[in-house]
């Protein structure tokens, strides 16, 4: 199962021996090495898979900084070296971690953090490295994997291990760590990352997979994690620096944290917690939470600074508790809904004049601007990572400006949630664009969050295909996704909420989110805080949310039942031709004359390798008169086919017809009339049009014509020798 001691490569006499773990999955060597490499942090790995490389560093700070939250950094590190190439941006170094990388962090991050001890307040970095990739193994896979490895050798207090693994699904069959090939042929990309005991977190696109093909694909994946996990538990034994001693912050006690949710509920704290408006609800817990905490911490006290942050911090503790309470005992929700209850929805498309598709979609206090535009291949995001992709023609941006949850913050650059939640929707939609042979256009979505209060991703989803549909976007089915929540007691059932808010996210004991059509789930995100969550109650909670978004997509439909059947009037056209491969030079013309000719008639053209060539313009007459002269300069003649041609060249054998532009064929002397003839100029001029009909082709593509009207009249004509 692993070995020590082995040397992977070749170096000095003096070169130290590291440590080499190896465990098999999916059929090929899973590598985790260290001892060699960054022995100065408090712990560092070498992940290989195949020719996957991935080095992941961990370090803490050595003392506590002034802070309410776990001061924790993922960050995922793409070197250009590790596929060949060298970086294209201006300075050609690495610079900002593109969207790729940004989302293989978080997929590190929202597995690792949770299991760090309440109260840390270290700061904690964790450095992923991608030092070589085969473009065969994603690296973003062992992300998860090698951080939980050199988590568990360092000194940091951290509860692991984790592992993860990916899951692909091709003729119905479950593949372990499909490499990108596969993928392509899968109708599922499941990741799953896992403890001994429990599935933690959940990121899945999918082409509409059914929810129990969900299930079990989670189940497996779990099962797959285990070997992994034994693994690490070994090195930990082996290797493992003992954990550095760290003092938790001062809480209330329990004594008197009971005494303080004593005395909140009998002031009436469930019913400040169910008033139905977020900012009223904001507000009058604000003024309970000052009076209950003036009751335990009077003004003449002196430490009364102190104290009341005591129990600023235990009156959080006291509404969780009391939320949880409602739910599991009630059957009541923070604005007084039921479990399964969705709040009030209204929609509106077509909402702005100019752009090509718009929609707004509200969910009670959630409300999300989608908007659809329509570019060409130009205008295709170049994709410069570790990848196989060079570029993609679908776009969703999301962005959560700070006015949407009513506050005031600087503007600065796209968030990490941002990108993870543009991404959400971007693979929730994905499945059910149209084919690019049959809409060749670059779509961009943009999600801007107007309101928020809990689900703003699933909105953007909402809001995105509604955009899609109104921009006369064919897509195969509509999409809608709910976000949905889970109450977990000591003892008896589970409780699932359906349209959680954003209050309701804290509280609960797992968080996921579904999107998919009537059919099945092109999408699922899911972040689990507690263990022994059941297949049972995944299943439960996966047909709670199939039901929601089907009520969700019922009110979608009424609004806009299907795309609408034309593009936008200012919503460019793309006309396609498809030429020969060898008429491409034809159609660029000398130094690309003819392409600035047609680029003249207000057009943009695009000419592919196989022939296609795309022309692009808001004018549709434009676009037409373009296409028209692509197909003239490069039709070519058909044996059977009768042309108007030109008399454009006179011998004493016959006359030279031009059938279109560069085409020309011969009407030999035979064929110009019945009877024998003694000059072709008695019965052709230049410049003359006649009906001609091509009669044979040769090897050499000359053309060979007769008159149609004169077959039956004047005998066939004899092909030469050669």
């Amino acid at each position: 199962m692993y070995e020590t001691g082995e040397t992977m490569s070749e170096g000095s006499p003096n070169t130290p021996q590291p440590h080499r773990y190896a465990v098999e999955i999916g059929g090929r060597e899973l590598v985790i090495e260290t001892g060699k490499y960054a022995k100065q942090v408090s712990g560092s790995v070498w992940v290989r898979y195949g020719d996957t490389v991935v080095m992941a560093t961990a370090q803490a700070s050595p003392e506590p900084i002034e802070a309410d939250f776990l001061p924790l950094t993922v960050e995922f590190e793409e070197r250009h070296y590790a596929v060949g190439k060298i970086p294209g941006s201006f300075m050609r170094r690495e610079g900002r971690p593109g969207e790729k990388a940004i989302l293989s962090a978080r997929l590190t991050d929202r597995p690792i953090r949770p299991l760090f001890p309440k109260g840390f307040r270290h700061e904690v970095q964790v450095i992923l490295t991608v030092l070589s990739a085969d473009q065969a193994n994603p690296p973003d896979v062992l992300g998860p994997t090698a951080a939980s490895a050199a988590l568990m050798l360092s000194d940091i207090p951290w509860e692991g291990p984790i592992a993860a693994v990916r899951v692909g699904r091709i003729d119905g069959q479950f593949v372990l760590n499909p490499t990108l090939q596969q993928l392509e042929h899968s109708d599922l990309d499941l990741v799953v990352a896992g403890s001994k005991d429990a599935i933690i977190m959940v990121e899945a696109g999918a082409n509409e997979v059914p929810e129990d093909v969900l299930v079990e694909a989670l189940e497996y994946a779990h099962q797959a994690i285990q070997p992994i996990v034994a693994l690490q538990e070994r090195m930990r034994a082996e290797l493992g620096k003992p954990k550095f001693e760290w003092t938790p912050p001062e809480t209330l006690p329990e004594e008197a944290l009971e005494a303080l949710y004593a005395r909140a509920r009998e002031r009436g704290l469930a019913e400040v917690l169910t008033t139905a408006s977020k900012r009223e609800r904001s507000e009058a817990l604000e003024r309970f939470a000052e009076a209950l905490i003036a009751e335990f911490v009077p003004e003449e006290d002196e430490q009364a600074e102190a104290k009341r942050k005591l129990y600023a911090a235990g009156f959080d503790e006291v509404v969780k508790r009391e939320l949880r309470r409602l739910v599991l005992e009630e059957g009541r929700r923070a604005d007084g809904r039921g479990p399964t209850d969705i709040r009030d929805i209204w929609i509106e498309v077509d909402v702005l004049p100019r752009a090509h598709g718009s929609a707004i979609f509200t969910r009670g206090e959630t409300q999300v601007l989608g908007t659809v535009t329509l570019g060409t291949g130009r205008d295709e995001q170049i994709i410069d990572d570790l990848g196989i992709d060079e570029s993609d023609p679908f776009l969703v941006h999301y962005n959560f400006p700070p006015y949407s949850t009513g506050e005031v913050k600087r503007l600065r650059g796209t968030s990490r949630r941002e990108v993870g939640h543009g991404n959400l929707a971007k693979r929730a939609l994905r499945p059910v664009l149209p084919d690019k042979d049959a809409f060749p256009y670059t779509i961009r979505i943009v999600g801007d969050v107007l309101e928020s209060n809990g689900s703003s991703s699933m909105a953007t989803t909402c809001a995105g295909c509604l955009a899609l549909m109104d921009a006369g976007v064919p897509i195969k089915k509509p999409v809608a996704g709910i976000a949905m929540g889970l109450v977990m007691p000591e003892t008896g059932e589970p409780v699932i909420l359906t349209d959680i808010l954003g209050m309701e996210d804290a509280l609960g004991d797992m968080d996921f989110k579904v999107t998919g059509t009537r059919d099945g789930v092109t999408a699922l995100q899911m972040d689990i805080k507690i263990k022994g969550l059941t297949p049972e109650i995944m299943r439960r909670a996966l047909e709670q949310a199939r039901q929601a978004r089907l009520a969700i997509l019922d009110q979608m439909e009424a609004v806009l039942p299907a795309p609408r059947p034309e593009l936008k009037p200012h919503a460019p056209r793309i006309l396609t031709v498809k030429v020969p491969v060898d008429k491409i030079g034809v159609v660029i013309g000398p130094g690309g004359k003819n392409v600035r000719a047609l680029e003249e008639l207000g057009v943009d053209v695009d000419i592919e390798p196989d022939g296609t060539v795309r022309i692009y313009s808001a004018d549709s007459a434009a676009a037409e008169e373009a296409k028209r002269r692509v197909e003239e300069v490069t039709r070519e003649a058909k044996v059977g086919e009768i042309y108007e041609g030109t008399v454009t060249r006179i011998t004493n054998f016959g006359a030279f017809i031009t059938l279109f532009p560069g085409t020309e064929g011969l009407l030999h002397i035979s064929q110009i009339a019945p009877g024998r003839i003694q000059r072709v100029e008695d019965h052709l001029k230049l410049g003359d049009k006649i009906k001609v009909k091509v009669n044979r082709i040769d090897e050499m593509g000359r053309i060979d014509l007769v008159r149609p009207e004169l077959e039956g009249k004047v005998p066939p004509r004899r092909p030469a020798r050669r």
